[in-house]
C-alpha cells in the first residue's frame, strides 16, 4: 500500500535518490528543505528532484515549518544536516544547531503527530578510527590518532611496540570515538531518533553511510563528498588535492545503493531499532580513486597533490562490515564502482556550474590552524 513519506533534507544529493526510488514504487513524498546556496545554488528547484514530489521549503530548526510537513505523513527520513568534517570545526554554532537542535524540533512535532518510523541519516565519521588488526593477532578497537612526530613519522597508527596497525572492517559493535563536531552532532541525531522514537510509539532505525557518490552532487561546494571535490578540480582543470599521503583507506558507495538502503530500513520490521553500516563492501585509497576518477574524465595527466598535511578531525582509516545490513536489511549493493566513476564523468562534463572552491576552503583551516 502507498505511504506519504516525509524526507527531510529532501532536496540534497541522497535526499534527490530516495525521492526518486519512493515515487518510482509509488509512495507519495513530500521533501522539506531549507535549499542552502552552499549545497544548492541558486536553483529555486534541484534537477534530478521529480515532479511529483512536493517540496516546501523551511529549516528544519522552525517549528511551525516542522510541525506542518508532518502532518499527515505515514514516516519520515531524516536527511537534514550540515556536512562536512573540517567546516564543522570552525562553524560549531552552526551545526550544532542544524544537526542537533533541528532533530530535536523534528522530534517535538512528531509528539504530538507521531508517524510509524523515522529513519535518520548517521555517518561512519561517529567510528572515529575503524578497528585495526595487530602484529599479534589482536583487534584494536580503541585506536586514537597521534600528532606525527616529524616528518617522517608513519602516517599510520602503531602498536605499543611501534609496528603498525592494519585496518580491518568495522562493525556496528564498535564504540564511537568521535574526533569532530560533525562526528559528535550524527551520532546525537542518530541517538536521539532511537531515544524518543519508541518513547512515543513509533520505530526508529539508523543508517551510518559511507562516501556516497554519483550524479548530482554539490560540484561547487568544497565540504561535500571527497569524489564530488575531486570531480570539480579535474572539471575546471586544476590537479585534485589529497590531504595526508593519500593511502587512507574509504569505501565509496554508490547513491543508488544508498537509496536501497533507505527503502530497506524504512520497511522491514526486523530493522526497528537498529543501527547499520551502509557502504559497498569495497575499500580503496584515496590516491587511488582520484587516479581512477581522473582516467574516467579524461584527464589522466593531472596527478594528484599530496599535501602532506592532516585536517583536524579526520581519520585515518574506517572501512564498513555490512554484514548485519546484509543480513537483516536484505542490503545488496549492486553499482560496480568503475561504472559508478564513469557515469559520475560523463555527469560532470555536462555541468557548466562547478565552481571550484578548494583552495578558498584551505586557506580558510590554515587560517584558523586546522591544518598541521
Amino acid at each position: 500500500m502507498p505511504q506519504t513519506i516525509l524526507i527531510t533534507g529532501g532536496a540534497g544529493f541522497i535526499g534527490r535518490a530516495v525521492a526518486r526510488a519512493l515515487v518510482a514504487r509509488g509512495d507519495r513524498v513530500r521533501v522539506l528543505d531549507s535549499l542552502i546556496e552552499q549545497v544548492h545554488g541558486s536553483r529555486a528547484r534541484p534537477e534530478g528532484l521529480p515532479d511529483a514530489v512536493e517540496l516546501r521549503r523551511g529549516d528544519i530548526r522552525d517549528g511551525r515549518a516542522v510541525a506542518e510537513a508532518v502532518a499527515g505523513v505515514d514516516a519520515v527520513i531524516h536527511l537534514a544536516a550540515e556536512v562536512g568534517v573540517g567546516q564543522s570545526m570552525y562553524d560549531v554554532d552552526r551545526y550544532v544547531a542544524v544537526n542537533d537542535h533541528g532533530t530535536a524540533v523534528l522530534f517535538q512535532a512528531l509528539i504530538e503527530r507521531p508517524v510509524r518510523r523515522v529513519v535518520v541519516a548517521s555517518s561512519m565519521s561517529v567510528y572515529g578510527e575503524g578497528l585495526y588488526r595487530g602484529a599479534d593477532g589482536r583487534v584494536r578497537e580503541e585506536v586514537l590518532r597521534q600528532p606525527r612526530s616529524g616528518p617522517d613519522a608513519p602516517w599510520d597508527p602503531l602498536d605499543e611496540e611501534g609496528r603498525p596497525l592494519v585496518p580491518v572492517p568495522t562493525p556496528e559493535w564498535k564504540r564511537p570515538a568521535l574526533a569532530s563536531v560533525y562526528a559528535l552532532t550524527k551520532y546525537a541525531q542518530e541517538r536521539l531518533t532511537l531515544m524518543l522514537a519508541p518513547a512515543y510509539g513509533m520505530e526508529g532505525v539508523a543508517l551510518r553511510l559511507w562516501n556516497a557518490y554519483g550524479p548530482g552532487q554539490a560540484l561547487s561546494n568544497p565540504y561535500t563528498g571527497v569524489l564530488a571535490i575531486f570531480a570539480s578540480r579535474l572539471h575546471n582543470g586544476s590537479a585534485p588535492v589529497i590531504f595526508e599521503d593519500g593511502h587512507q583507506r574509504r569505501d565509496f558507495v554508490q547513491v543508488d545503493d544508498v537509496a536501497q538502503a533507505f527503502l530497506l530500513a524504512l520497511d522491514r520490521p526486523k530493522a526497528a531499532g537498529q543501527v547499520y553500516n551502509i557502504g559497498s563492501g569495497e575499500d580503496r585509497s584515496v590516491r587511488e580513486v582520484a587516479a581512477l576518477l581522473g582516467e574516467a574524465m579524461g584527464r589522466p595527466d593531472l596527478t594528484p597533490e599530496i599535501a602532506g598535511k592532516a585536517r583536524a578531525g579526520d581519520i585515518r582509516h574506517c572501512i564498513p562490515d555490512i554484514s548485519k545490513a546484509r543480513d537483516e536489511l536484505g542490503y545488496r549493493p549492486a553499482r560496480d564502482f568503475a561504472d559508478g566513476l564513469r557515469e559520475l564523468a560523463a555527469w560532470v562534463a555536462e555541468q557548466e556550474e562547478a565552481r571550484d572552491r578548494v583552495e578558498e576552503a584551505r586557506r580558510e583551516l590554515d587560517r584558523r590552524g586546522l591544518v598541521a
